[in-house]
């Protein structure tokens, strides 16, 4: 069975600027490429599970964050990182927003994870909740340094 790294967005793969829906507010979080690089290389798939309520807030558009997505996962593919899905939820509540599991079961289900071998990083203690509620065995609290998450792969 698959196993999958599953990554937060703002705030772990990207600045957290407050509602980011435009590329060139968008910036990368330094390490991110290598930790990814490094779990693709031990047979991970990457996966992104990202609350984005700014679209029911009307802060941006549903084209406005796939807009933002796209720009995402071309940089990642440039350095040779492959982005397996990003899932995401636009909504205030319900169980596909974190801390509910929701994202984390339709990404088990679509790639039939064994989610006792995924392992999540998120900056925000719902990210862990969320993953551990849907089994997922590893959960780190990202704080700005990759490197021990690194190790732990």
């Amino acid at each position: 069975m698959p196993k999958a790294l599953f990554l937060d967005r703002d705030g772990t793969i990207n600045i957290d600027h407050g509602y980011v829906c435009r590329r060139e507010d968008f910036s990368f979080i330094p390490g991110i490429f290598e930790l990814c690089s490094r779990a693709q290389e031990l047979g991970y798939l990457l996966i992104v599970i990202t609350n984005q309520s700014g679209i029911e807030r009307g802060y941006y558009t549903e084209a406005d964050y796939q807009s933002v997505t796209d720009f995402m996962i071309r940089e990642f593919a440039s350095r040779g990182i492959r982005i397996a899905d990003v899932f995401h939820c636009p909504s205030l509540s319900g169980p596909m927003r974190k801390p509910a599991p929701g994202m984390f079961l339709a990404a088990r289900d679509k790639y039939r994870l064994d989610m006792a071998a995924c392992v999540s990083v998120g900056d925000k203690q719902r990210d862990l909740d969320a993953a551990a509620a849907a089994g997922c065995s590893r959960n780190f609290l990202f704080q700005g340094n990759f490197q021990p998450i690194l190790l732990a792969l």
